[in-house]
């Protein structure tokens, strides 16, 4: 079954609308429920690390009933902040739903980051508990000065309790509502200050179902959480959407290929949501495999993919999956239905291999700011440089644009938040007295409701002749070159007073890349690849308009700094390689 804009994902609700809510939007805990009755037994989470785990709908609702009066036996009421910081596992699902069936806002922390600056977050936020992975439960508010009871998500701690044996008896106690918050989860802002984003049960709840109007999920599926969790972007697309329909979640712990193939096979896994970085370089190792078998298999293999893309688009026959299982089952993506693409741009070029692979690929967009999704490519009409249409519900306008039809992306609806956590200055910057919220983003739409991105506002470099160049659509064209593990393209200073700037490209070479040419060039390996690269840039800048090429090229020797979701950290980047 296809959802279309008039055929709404959500109305199954109707049947639990005045038993189970009462609102317009179920609450997290009201939709966890609702599953819960329509599927009892089926498989809600699991994990193969450090040892298989599972829980059905019922078994983890049970957890989370018994973690929330535990809660309230501390003396915590409604509104309080719970913390939870940890890798991805069901223990950490129960910490953050558990947290909501007492009335709690959870406050989701990066596990990346280091003791004081999660203690200072800590203290902002005024958490009164903190659910936390045994190796760092200690490091945590040495000195008890945060007043933190600390909770373990894993077993094996004699100190502190582990959240599975975190029970109590029930207890009467006020229930979240739609309009409550659910979660504050902090984000970087341009200078790196983080700002909690307040999202609400509304919130999530409308993002999760709107989004399905361009995807077809269903209680026989299962996602992958490989993605931090604590980002908006796994927690909604992977644990809310998939607790929404009655899939199963299967939590993995490392981004590590071998293990990752094992987790998606054994856990039937047929939802698979990465990041660009990591779909890139699966397709890249696919496609060498097959090159290295000879010139002529590649040949036959990348016409063969020509024919299936075609057929997929225009008569949506998908004969890709028949065609290449073989190839898919080296990546582990045979059993694979929906790959979604998030976090940041994927070059068309990786979309359409992976649709003429047989298998639907939505790219999607959206920030924290709007649960996190805004935009969906529909799998049975995408449009290759799209990130996709816009959801019923919600507005999304384009001012100020330029000739080309490019400005600033303003979003109104259900999923955007209530506004950032004691920050009303951040908030009126961002956020009208009527709802619409000013991204930051610069990009165009078409008459059928698709949105092409350009770039971010803030990362605009302006050249001579007052013309503006998008950093991130330079760096799309690098993205499936192997010797390349990241790039960073930047504005340097050409004129001062005119405010004229160049276009910088930073490289950081990958890890076998930098191996083979250190073996083969011992002493002058730094300039044999600065070289190399300055080739490669040469080789894009004959695709690109004049005032956009790259005029500074600078090979880099340290890892750019990342977020979560492999973003690179432009703030920092930019103070580091300034002028």
């Amino acid at each position: 079954m296809r959802f279309h804009d008039d055929d709404h994902s959500w109305r199954f609700l109707e049947a639990f609308r005045g038993t189970e809510f009462h609102g317009q939007w179920p609450t997290l805990p009201e939709l966890f429920n609702i599953t819960t009755k329509r599927f009892p037994k089926h498989t809600c989470w699991s994990a193969f690390s450090p040892t298989y785990e599972s829980f059905t709908f019922t078994e983890a609702r049970e957890k989370m009933l018994g973690f929330a009066s535990y809660l309230l036996s501390l003396g915590l009421k409604k509104g309080d902040m719970v913390g939870v910081t940890g890798k991805n596992s069901p223990e950490w699902a129960i910490a953050y739903l558990g947290t909501m069936y007492a009335g709690c806002v959870a406050v989701p922390l990066d596990w990346s980051m280091h003791d004081s600056e999660m203690e200072k977050l800590i203290a902002f936020a005024e958490l009164k508990v903190l659910c936390v992975d045994k190796e760092r439960i200690n490091d945590i508010d040495k000195d008890g000065k945060l007043g933190l009871v600390r909770i373990s998500l894993e077993p094996g701690d004699p100190d502190h309790p582990f959240i599975l044996d975190c029970m109590a008896s029930p207890v009467e106690h006020e229930m979240p509502t739609e309009e409550d918050l659910a979660a504050i989860l902090f984000t970087s802002g341009t200078t790196g200050t983080p700002k909690g984003v307040m999202l609400t049960h509304k919130n999530f709840v409308s993002d999760c179902f709107i989004a399905q109007s361009q995807m077809d999920i269903g209680p026989d599926d299962v996602f992958y959480a490989i993605l931090p969790i604590h980002h908006a972007y796994t927690m909604l697309a992977v644990l809310i959407e998939s607790l929404s329909v009655g899939a199963g979640c299967v939590f993995g712990k490392r981004l590590v290929v071998s293990q990752v193939f094992k987790e998606v096979h054994e856990g039937g896994v047929t939802m698979f949501l990465g990041v660009p970085m990591l779909f890139n370089k699966l397709l890249s190792g696919l496609m060498e495999g097959v090159r290295k078998k000879s010139v002529v298999v590649y040949g036959v293999v990348r016409c063969m993919m020509a024919v299936s893309g075609a057929l997929k688009k225009t008569f949506h026959v998908n004969v890709g999956k028949k065609w290449f299982g073989f190839l898919l089952k080296n990546i582990a993506l045979d059993k694979v239905r929906i790959c979604i693409s998030g976090g940041g741009p994927l070059p068309a070029s990786t979309f359409r291999m992976y649709q003429q692979l047989g298998l639907d690929f939505v790219q999607g967009y959206g920030l924290t700011e709007t649960s996190p999704i805004a935009t969906l490519n529909p799998t049975y009409a995408f449009e290759l440089t799209s990130v996709g249409r816009y959801f019923p519900l919600e507005e999304v306008k384009i001012c100020n644009p330029d000739s080309d039809g490019n400005g600033i992306i303003y979003i109104k609806g259900p999923n955007v938040m209530k506004g950032y956590y004691k920050n009303p200055e951040a908030t009126a910057e961002v956020l009208s007295e009527d709802g619409w919220l000013n991204t930051g983003d610069v990009g165009h739409l078409d008459k059928n409701k698709y949105l092409y991105l350009t770039g971010r506002e803030r990362n605009i470099i302006v050249t001579e002749g007052g013309k503006n160049v998008f950093p991130e659509e330079i760096e799309d064209l690098f993205q499936l070159y192997d010797e390349i593990d990241t790039i960073c393209v930047i504005g340097y200073t050409v004129d001062k007073q005119l405010k004229i700037e160049g276009v910088r490209a930073l490289i950081y070479p990958s890890k076998s890349y930098l191996e083979e040419m250190q073996k083969a060039h011992p002493q002058s390996y730094k300039e044999e690849i600065q070289k190399h690269f300055e080739e490669i840039v040469r080789d894009v800048n004959r695709t690109l308009q004049p005032y956009k090429k790259i005029t500074r090229v600078s090979a880099i020797w340290e890892p750019l700094p990342k977020s979560g979701t492999m973003k690179v950290k432009r703030f920092l980047v930019r103070q580091k390689y300034q002028d």
